[in-house]
């Protein structure tokens, strides 16, 4: 019966076939997208094979992984869309085909969807243990020739891997699609008319002759280049990237292709805008509003002043690792501000980007802290032209060269620097006005951030989420313009174990900088205490060696008392900026017995009153935290049919987070707690778990109860949505719309490489 169906579909679909010429693009893509982009998507799609456009299919896939900590030598680049625009092309870069070159039998993308079907699972049942899901697994990545010993050797490696799989009706699609030659009628849409009319006029800014113009744009470009662009009133779901091309606004745009875009473009170049062509995804999805509005705000900024240079820069390895000698000509307060202005935006491109891996950022972070940022009127570097001329050649950043056998050269040369740099800076403060709450910036509600971390992912979001966090962050301009250069503008996906190397140790620098910087609003004689509680153990180590000492004589003016001073602190920062608080959160900062938020129909406040009891709870008396992944989701029924999705986040603890290896050793399990919050906050979802708002009660206690692996596979078994449920795939991508529900710029496809076997 399965055959004739399978049969009948096949007819049907064959006729399709012949009406009409846009069968890619309306019937296949649709289902790479809802079951295979998860995966397949960004620098670490499994062989490289990236499912989410038209090219990244042609293209095929490739044996070598971009994600290398051991390669001694930079690899080539293979971005799509920049480093080759043709099969050949791609061929030449050693990447081979998928769709079987003519011969759909040889069908590479077949035989993985074949072998995905020929051993399903039970429905909704744990994987094998000995199935490797992990993203750190070594795909085999067998080219047609080598796929039956592949199969022999992992049949359950199929497409797609370790998932509810393609129904018939979607099977039947791609299977008649590759009988009938798999063309591919990928065409990136274009600009609408209101899009259109802004692209001209920044364009026209962007492209201005001049050298004033000149080193301006190329300021905004090479912080700009991440970003995925939405004019206003345009179509919600276009979005444009900014890159140098060798033609002209009018003409068609040819990519200048460099490895990091303050390379030298080597040709006369122009600023243009392209569609992103891709599907979006949420990891990659850093967005970024242009309007006339932003327009006259950056002219306004960059051009009003009276300033001039008859100079523009050069694109060497002193220019590219110095930003502030570089563009020194452009007033350091409209460079600040500029950021500023957008800095969830700035935070997330090196929270979240440029790597969909980011372990080498994030590793050097704890798992939840909140970042402030200095006022421009009580920044030095910004108000002190003298003092910023003396620091600016200590800020150069590592990184530059990939010789492995100089890294400790290199890194002991900056490091020196930037320690020089730390007492130049220690010492004018102690002549410069004490810290208030007005040296807080408070100009819109980007002020305030919370950063969430999982292991080698993290997040950014407005306002102050959770618990009061054991450590804080305030920026300055030469910390925020450092860490944007070093971990997005100078960093190389594809560098050497040399160039990772010096970016994660300066970057632990950085970190160290954004802390002791918030060390100067506490009070003097508690300062030290809260730095060695923020180093335990090991961390007193790099305290002494490689840390520069902190401000001990400079009085604070915010009035703080000695005792539980970064907790006050919290409290009163709380009152003080609610009006730019972008999120209140009385789920995990509930002091009164109303623990939810307001306005809520009272199932829901019910809910999240229950909800509240799993926050904030030291894993050693609530032990289902030791078994809870990193970034659960919990979707939440209502009777009236609407839905919430709250994300419960494992806060781990460490004693410090001050090296590179050993985090284990580091590591303080009983200290875990949650994070409970209305919203979808990892691009990377552990594990979901689907309750009705009647059961959240139930669910809530089955948790408090767990005391070991067999207890809490209990809660899993009635709640959990293992990654073999027959509806996965809805439940998975629901979470994307409810995003979109509440953000509709933010939205994208979630990645499920994380997705946990519980």
């Amino acid at each position: 019966m399965r055959a004739l169906y399978l049969g009948l579909l096949s007819v049907v679909f064959s006729q399709t076939l012949l009406a009409n010429q846009t069968v890619y693009s309306e019937q296949i893509q649709p289902i790479f997208t809802e079951k295979c982009v998860a995966c397949h998507a960004c620098y670490d799609a499994p062989c490289q094979l990236n499912l989410g456009s038209g090219e990244g299919l042609e293209r095929g896939a490739h044996k070598l992984p971009i994600y290398n900590g051991g390669r001694r030598q930079a690899q080539d680049t293979t971005r799509i869309f920049m480093d080759a625009h043709s099969v050949d092309g791609w061929r030449k870069k050693d990447f081979f085909d998928v769709l079987g070159d003519g011969q759909p039998q040889a069908a590479l993308l077949a035989k993985m969807l074949e072998l995905g079907r020929q051993e399903p699972f039970e429905p909704n049942s744990r994987l094998p243990d000995d199935l490797d899901i992990g993203i750190l697994r070594d795909n085999q990545c067998a080219k047609p020739e080598e796929f039956a010993q592949f199969a022999q050797d992992n049949p359950h490696s199929g497409m797609p891997f370790a998932v509810t799989g393609l129904n018939d009706a979607e099977y039947s699609r791609i299977e008649q699609w590759l009988q009938a030659g798999a063309q591919v009628d990928w065409q990136p849409w274009t600009a609408n008319d209101i899009e259109q009319q802004q692209i001209e006029q920044w364009e026209s800014f962007l492209n201005a002759s001049g050298a004033r113009e000149s080193i301006v744009s190329r300021w905004l470009f090479e912080h700009l280049f991440l970003a995925h662009i939405h004019f206003s009133a345009g179509d919600e779901k276009h979005f444009f990237r900014l890159l140098r091309s060798r033609t002209p606004s009018g003409e068609a745009v040819r990519e200048i292709s460099t490895r990091r875009p303050n390379d030298d473009p080597g040709v006369q170049m122009y600023y243009r805008f392209v569609p992103v062509a891709d599907v979006i995804v949420h990891k990659t999805h850093i967005t970024y509003e242009m309007s006339p509005e932003k327009l006259e705000r950056v002219k306004s900024l960059f051009l009003s002043d009276n300033w001039s240079t008859n100079k523009v820069p050069g694109y060497g390895a002193f220019s590219r690792s110095n930003p502030f000698a570089t563009f020194a000509a452009i007033p350091a307060q409209a460079r600040y501000q500029f950021m500023l202005d957008d800095a969830e935006f700035f935070v997330r491109t090196f929270i979240r980007g440029p790597v969909c891996r980011g372990q080498i950022a994030t590793d050097v972070i704890r798992d939840k802290f909140w970042a402030f940022f200095q006022d421009p009127e009580h920044d030095v570097f910004i108000t002190d032209p003298e003092y910023r001329r003396k620091v600016t050649p200590l800020l150069a950043m590592p990184g530059q060269f990939d010789d492995i056998s100089d890294l400790l050269g290199f890194w002991g040369r900056y490091k020196k620097k930037r320690n020089a740099y730390e007492d130049l800076r220690r010492k004018r403060y102690k002549d410069a006005e004490r810290p208030d709450w007005t040296h807080i910036w408070a100009g819109n509600d980007q002020a305030l951030l919370s950063i969430f971390r999982q292991h080698d992912s993290a997040s950014v979001r407005k306002g102050l989420i959770g618990s009061v966090p054991q450590t804080m962050w305030l920026m300055d301009f030469p910390l925020l313009e450092r860490t944007y250069y070093q971990l997005v503008v100078n960093f190389d996906v594809f560098g050497s174990v040399s160039h990772q190397a010096q970016t994660r140790l300066y970057f632990d620098l950085i970190r160290n900088g954004s802390e002791v910087n918030f060390l100067r609003l506490m009070p003097r004689k508690v300062r030290d205490k809260v730095l060695k509680d923020w180093y335990q153990r090991s961390g007193k180590v790099k305290l002494w060696l490689d840390y520069t000492k902190i401000d001990h004589s400079t009085k604070s003016a915010l009035g703080l008392p000695e005792v539980k001073s970064v907790g006050v602190f919290a409290e009163r920062a709380l009152q003080r900026f609610a009006d730019i608080n972008a999120r209140v959160d009385p789920i995990n900062r509930c002091f009164t017995a109303f623990c939810h938020r307001e306005g809520l129909s009272r199932d829901a406040a019910a809910v999240e009153q229950a909800l509240s009891r799993l926050s904030n709870r030291p894993a050693a008396g609530f032990k289902a935290i030791n078994f809870l992944p990193e970034a659960s989701m919990l979707r939440v029924e209502f009777s009236n049919g609407e839905r919430e999705v709250y994300s419960l986040l494992r806060d781990r603890a460490h004693s410090n987070v001050a090296f590179m290896l050993g985090e284990q050793y580091r590591y303080q399990p009983g200290l875990d707690t949650l994070t409970v919050y209305p919203e979808v906050l990892s691009s990377y979802p552990n594990f979901i778990f689907n309750v009705k708002a009647e059961a959240v009660p139930a669910f809530v206690m089955a948790l408090q109860q767990v005391s070991d692996e067999k207890s809490f596979r209990k809660v899993v078994e009635h709640w959990g949505i293992r990654r073999t449920h027959p509806e996965f795939w809805q439940y998975f991508h629901d979470l994307t719309e409810h995003i979109r529900e509440r953000e509709p710029l933010e939205a994208g496809v979630l990645d499920m490489n994380r997705y946990e076997n519980l």
